[in-house]
């Protein structure tokens, strides 16, 4: 390493996972090269990390996707893109020293080089590191932004998020009951609705799994649903826009159901309650927000301390394991944040 601010670590080699081909359906293995390269240096402006977390998040799926979208894919032969947390080892930039921690845009590696105006310091002794890649991070501000500015909901309304017991749904839940609204989680299996209504304090929840979700929206949400947060897409969606209120908002979080189709996107086939409830279907992106992301931190982490909401993280343990730990979001196994833990 080179002369400055360094940490006195011996450290040689880099494994990765780089993106071998575009996946089709589900992602395999052979979709990713495990590789291995020196580690680097980081030049004026940047520095180096160890990684120890990393982010483990749908929408991973859609950046190895060629095509058109908010944010451009993830190259074949490219570390694949994930946000990490992690420490500092050497530093280039002042507004960073070694020992620091700071999260960011890392990548599915051991060590990263980055842009310090890039990443975010952050202190594990407020929160363990997991929170800033959940919570605290960027599932939290889709929460925030997605049920505040483009949701707009408002106390006494009843709010229906799919997806609940994920890292945004979770979130979102939790937000709307701090904001006075009636709150529904959509989730898969007994265990993770009993963790929405018993640890997370919604006020009902569906299991889609083995509930009629027709029967259950109409029984939960009399008078229909103000604010729809939709993280799943497909069918889900499709219900639910059956039960819309009047003036009601869809926000579109996301669609991992569909995400691994090899056929067309499913699109909704009931969007003509739209035109008779007057109501309005939005997409969000977080990073349209990232010059708030103050504002919502603050709030959230306020919340957190007044112990109003919580945070759950399902770690996994293992780099090698990144491919396999991914296909848990898309099976539906996590309860909470999914963390990958680079070392065991």
């Amino acid at each position: 390493m080179s002369e400055g601010l360094t940490m006195s670590i011996a450290i040689t080699t880099n494994h990765q996972f780089r993106l071998a081909a575009r996946p089709v359906g589900l992602v395999k293995r052979s979709d990713f090269d495990y590789t291995s390269e020196p580690v680097g240096e980081p030049g004026e402006g940047e520095v180096l990390i160890e990684i120890e977390y990393l982010s483990l998040d749908p929408a991973m799926r859609g950046w190895m996707n060629e095509g058109k979208s908010y944010i451009a894919p993830v190259a074949i032969g490219e570390v694949m893109r994930a946000g990490g947390a992690g420490r500092v080892l050497e530093s280039k930039d002042p507004s960073f020293a070694p020992g620091d921690y700071a999260v960011g845009v890392t990548g599915v590696q051991q060590y990263a080089i980055a842009k310090a105006k890039a990443l975010t310091k952050v202190d594990p002794k407020l929160a363990p590191l997991p929170v800033y890649l959940g919570t605290l991070g960027m599932p939290g501000m889709t929460a925030y932004f997605g049920l505040l500015d483009v949701g707009l909901a408002k106390e006494g309304e009843t709010v229906v998020v799919s997806g609940a017991a994920g890292a945004v749904g979770m979130v979102v839940g939790q937000i709307a009951k701090i904001k006075g609204c009636r709150v529904v989680g959509i989730a898969g299996g007994a265990e993770k609705c009993a963790f929405l209504v018993d640890e997370l304090g919604f006020d009902a929840a569906i299991d889609y799994k083995s509930d009629d979700l027709h029967a259950g929206l109409r029984a939960n949400c009399p008078k229909g649903v103000d604010v729809y947060f939709d993280n799943v897409g497909g069918d889900i969606l499709d219900t639910v826009l059956t039960r819309l209120a009047m003036k009601a908002r869809v926000v579109i979080c996301g669609a991992i159901s569909q995400y691994n189709n090899t056929a067309p996107v499913k699109g909704p086939s009931n969007y003509l309650t739209l035109l008779v409830n007057r109501a309005r279907m939005e997409g969000m992106v977080v990073f349209d927000y990232t010059a708030r992301f103050p504002e919502a931190i603050r709030d959230i982490a306020g919340w957190m301390r007044e112990g109003k909401l919580k945070s759950r993280e399902d770690i996994a343990v293992g780099l090698e394991t990144f491919p396999d730990t991914l296909l848990k979001l898309f099976r539906g196994e996590n309860l909470g944040k999914l963390v990958l833990k680079i070392n065991t």
